[in-house]
């Protein structure tokens, strides 16, 4: 029996949105051998799980897996030449170890074998507060570390609507994701490549074959000419958020932030992360002794609320296609969210695991 070949190396993309990991992803897809599509971001879905119930019951892990499946047909930005059904994944690992995680890779691996790539990367960056539960199922993935001038980062996802919109909560989400990078780095050092996001801009060419070399595959020279990316031309016209992708990056904007943020806001951000500041070379402008009073975050929170609301409305006029592709996802989240936990069972059987009958895999397999 000819065994099968080995599966795409996983990577993970870390540790939070807005670094620059577009750009970095849609220059490394030049590369035959490398796959990684638009992210299914599914720390949206966790807060779901409970739901769920015990994964141990077939039923459960096959709702699971079928809603997951569900999540990828309504993302934003599609996988090319790809659909899934969920039975299929579902005979394929029911066997393994159960964790949503496992159901995600599982559709991403898939999709890098069809497209003959050797290495598959998930830039769904917030997944860095789960890296232990991939490592377990994935020994040998692999991390991309991104970081970011953190007051550029905080000022560009104040204007995002998958972030909050006030600058010390955005602050708040930046500590915490590089700090579970650090829990990453300590843990398994040999598996973490860091890069700045400025040293990017500045030498594109020696950071991509560092990253290459990292991930094993081939530098191209096509990588530093963005615009001749057909995905990159594509999501650039679909989201504000994206509209630079398809061109090569401006180092000048590294100080942008200034003109974007108040001082008050830099100190805020400061205060906050000025230890990374120090650690990664960016240069502080305030003393950093901002308030970080209850009071003054309970003041944020309302404040971000009120914000998210009229940024949905202003998506809703300015970009008519962003709005009704975000608001889909949304709304097939928010339908699972609604739907009750589990079916009401009989007395006494609330603890049985109910295993469903074993189906041929080889029956759905496409081949033709």
């Amino acid at each position: 029996m000819t065994a099968s070949p080995p599966r795409p190396r996983p990577v993970m993309m870390i540790p939070l949105r807005r670094c620059g990991s577009h750009a970095l992803r849609l220059r490394l897809n030049m590369a035959p051998q490398f796959y990684s599509p638009y992210p299914l971001h599914i720390v949206d879905f966790m807060p779901l799980l409970a739901h769920y119930g015990d994964l141990r019951d077939d039923r459960h892990y096959f709702r699971l897996v079928t809603d997951l499946c569900g999540l990828q047909a309504v993302s934003m930005v599609k996988w090319p030449q790809m659909a899934f059904d969920p039975v299929q994944i579902f005979e394929a690992i029911r066997h393994q170890p159960r964790s949503v995680h496992r159901v995600h890779w599982e559709l991403l691996l898939r999709a890098a074998e069809q497209q003959g790539a050797s290495v598959a990367m998930d830039k769904s960056l917030d997944n860095v507060h789960h890296a232990d539960e991939l490592m377990t199922l994935f020994p040998d993935m692999l991390f991309v570390n991104v970081v970011r001038d953190p007051r550029a980062q905080v000022a560009s996802m104040n204007r995002a609507i998958i972030h909050d919109f006030d600058t010390g909560l955005n602050a708040e989400t930046w500590l915490a994701a590089h700090r579970a990078t650090d829990h990453v780095t300590a843990r398994y050092p040999g598996r973490v490549l860091t890069i700045r996001y400025e040293d990017f801009l500045s030498a594109q060419q020696a950071t991509l074959e560092t990253l290459c070399g990292f991930l094993g595959i081939d530098y191209l020279p096509q990588m530093l000419d963005v615009g001749a990316s057909q995905e990159a031309r594509q999501i650039s016209q679909l989201s504000a958020l994206w509209s630079s992708n398809c061109f090569a990056p401006i180092a000048a904007n590294i100080d942008k932030f200034k003109q974007q943020l108040s001082m008050d806001e830099i100190a805020l951000i400061e205060t906050l992360t000025g230890d990374y500041m120090d650690r990664y070379g960016y240069a502080r402008l305030t003393p950093g002794a901002a308030d970080l009073s209850p009071a003054t975050r309970a003041a944020a929170v309302a404040r971000s609320d009120a914000g998210r609301a009229r940024a949905w409305r202003d998506l809703e006029q300015d970009n008519f296609r962003d709005y009704v592709l975000r608001r889909c996802r949304a709304d097939y989240l928010a339908q699972l969210r609604a739907r009750p936990a589990q079916p009401a069972l009989p007395r006494g059987a609330e603890h049985v695991i109910v295993t469903l009958s074993e189906l041929d895999p080889a029956a759905f397999e496409v081949s033709d």
